[in-house]
């Protein structure tokens, strides 16, 4: 970009300066340079107006004025320009003193030239501040299409979002279920949970989509497994205390893996994970939270996940008759489990409505429906 090149002579310059002599010099400076498009004043209480109707890129202004003198010139184009517009002044002025440069710069000046002028030092300093000026244009032009393509694409980033939300949980159910897997050969055991904690929720009266949230939310229980080593969690016979330390940490592994999400299902997701092995009476873990400070989502799938790890076969352990399971749990209401959520359970297995491994898919299939 040279000063010949058309958008420079497009360059709107304001001149600002009480001798016509000042004015008619760098107009003659300037217009040999092809920039044409110039406005003057010799009265300061002119700018403000002319500013409004020119709309310069440059302001060329002199300092010692009456009326209006050039710092003040300079506080009041500062208050009125918008915090994102740039229009660049150039001080032009006989006094060269440092306080005066100092308070010219400091007022909004971008630059400074000391009276008689040197034509060529002039047109070198307004070509300096119209590149700016027009970089700065062409940077909000660009900006503006940015937010008119972000405008247009908003839409179906919105459609967007939904689907990335579910490849996302889909991605964490798989890897689940890859967890669960390393102790539950048939992969089964989160769905279960899912759908028995679904219809415990359902029967205590949870808002339908809470109990949707939590039967999608139930297989992420014990995603934490995938951090506990294989000779923690398939060992045979009981665990040492030094072993069921670290076999503890799966709650707290898990709810690492949910946290951070603003998506509802993954923090409840979170919640469950965290909360599944808190006791009623506080002498569960990770945090020993007892009654009511155990989330309802926690408390709900604790019940499920007890009574499918009791019927079902582990190889530390074989399977429990379902009833002896059940009895199970409601010996150890108000201890472990919150009795009225052990007491929906009960009911919902002497009413045969809840399944087992085989009757998996039928359950889900009951519970979406």
């Amino acid at each position: 970009m040279t000063e010949h090149d058309p958008v420079w002579r497009e360059a709107r310059i304001l001149i600002v300066d009480d001798e016509e002599m000042n004015v008619r010099l760098l107009r003659q400076i300037l217009e040999p340079a092809g920039y044409t498009h110039l406005a003057s004043t010799t009265d300061s209480r002119e700018v403000a107006a002319l500013v409004q109707e020119f709309d310069p890129d440059l302001v060329l202004l002199d300092i010692k004025m009456p009326h209006l003198d050039g710092h003040q010139i300079l506080e009041r184009l500062r208050s009125a320009s918008p915090s994102d517009s740039y229009l660049p002044v150039l001080v032009l002025t006989s006094d060269g003193s440092r306080e005066n440069m100092r308070r010219a710069l400091s007022s909004g000046a971008q630059d400074f030239l000391t009276k008689p002028l040197s034509p060529v030092e002039v047109r070198l300093r307004v070509r300096n501040l119209l590149q700016t000026r027009f970089l700065h244009r062409s940077l909000q032009h660009h900006n503006a299409l940015l937010e008119q393509r972000v405008r247009e694409r908003t839409a179906d980033l919105l459609q967007r979002t939904e689907e990335l939300d579910d490849a996302r949980i889909e991605i964490l159910e798989r890897l689940g279920r890859a967890a669960e897997f390393r102790d539950d050969v048939t992969g089964q055991h989160t769905r279960r949970v899912a759908c028995n904690a679904a219809l415990v929720a359902g029967l205590l009266g949870i808002a339908d989509d809470d109990v949707e949230l939590i039967r999608r939310a139930a297989p992420l229980h014990d995603i934490g497994k995938i951090g506990v080593p294989d000779g923690v969690l398939l060992k045979q016979g009981r665990l040492n205390p030094a072993e069921f330390e670290i076999m503890k940490s799966h709650t707290t592994i898990g709810a690492e893996i949910l946290a951070g999400s603003a998506v509802p299902l993954l923090e409840v997701g979170r919640e469950i994970a965290a909360s599944h092995h808190e006791w009623w009476d506080g002498s569960g873990y990770p945090l020993g939270l007892a009654r009511d400070a155990i989330p309802i989502s926690g408390r709900v799938v604790a019940v499920a996940d007890v009574f499918d790890a009791l019927t079902h076969a582990r190889p530390y352990k074989s399977a429990w008759m379902p009833e002896d399971a059940v009895a199970e749990i409601e010996r150890t209401a108000a201890v472990h489990f919150d009795p009225e959520v052990a007491r929906a359970f009960a009911q919902l297995w002497r009413d045969g409505q809840l399944g087992d491994q085989q009757e998996g898919e039928d359950m889900t299939k009951r519970v979406t429906a």
